[in-house]
């Protein structure tokens, strides 16, 4: 089982990429994935993409600044497809640990799923800024998203985040450096380990190939590349 645990769907026009429903399945079927979470800004759009495809699961994209976030995500996280939350504090402008925020996680926590948070550009989503909502909500799982992303300061941090918050889960797409996903095995645990594609805006074969490339054993791999997630999305 291959299971992604990062992709979008829909436009994204500020980077120049889309992605409709079947090019989100051909681009799994490319690269061999089975299962995995797709979010986007419009949850609705999401919503009835997951419904139309009944082949892949969702995330619920958390706004703060919307005045019926807990409402909706309330209602979404209440149906099958979705079993989590994605929050982009970058995109959507505001400190991970703004109290707006701690109604969603409380509503994430009622319902059960985990937390995927945008990591590693300033200023809202450095490490140590989402470090600070971790340790307001240690009993909800958070999964820091591209661990990092492209900076090697980042990248450490945000290993060392996750060894300091056992709640804490390291997904990989976008971050560069294979070696580091090895290195969070050994520091954090298999099981808090994800692969993550960031489909449209990475090539899923390319991220699959720094997973496997990345020097763990094929148990490992096996954890990293599907069950991880698996446990972690669907309780399986």
């Amino acid at each position: 089982m291959v299971f992604d645990a990062h992709m979008h769907v829909g436009d994204f026009p500020m980077f120049g990429v889309s992605l409709d429903g079947p090019g989100l399945v051909a681009a799994m079927r490319e690269a061999g994935i089975d299962d995995g979470v797709v979010f986007h800004p419009d949850n609705s759009l999401v919503e009835r993409t997951v419904q139309e495809l009944g082949s892949v699961h969702a995330l619920v994209w958390a706004n703060p600044r919307n005045e019926n976030v807990v409402a909706e995500t309330s209602r979404l996280l209440d149906s099958k497809e979705f079993v989590g939350i994605k929050l982009h504090p970058l995109l959507d402008g505001y400190h991970p640990n703004d109290p707006a925020v701690h109604p969603i996680m409380e509503t994430l926590r009622d319902h059960g799923g985990a937390a995927l948070i945008h990591c590693g550009h300033p200023i809202f989503t450095l490490p140590w800024s989402i470090e600070e909502l971790i340790a307001e909500f240690p009993d909800v799982p958070v999964i820091l998203g591209h661990m990092g992303h492209g900076n090697i300061i980042y990248i450490n941090a945000a290993i060392d985040v996750a060894e300091r918050h056992p709640n804490v889960y390291l997904e990989s797409s976008g971050m560069p450096m294979h070696t580091k996903i090895d290195e969070a095995v050994r520091r954090v645990g298999r099981e808090r380990v994800l692969f993550g594609s960031d489909v449209p805006f990475h090539d899923p074969v390319v991220e699959l190939l720094k997973v496997k490339r990345s020097g763990l054993s094929d148990e490992d791999l096996e954890w990293v590349m599907g069950r991880s997630a698996e446990e972690l999305f669907l309780g399986r």
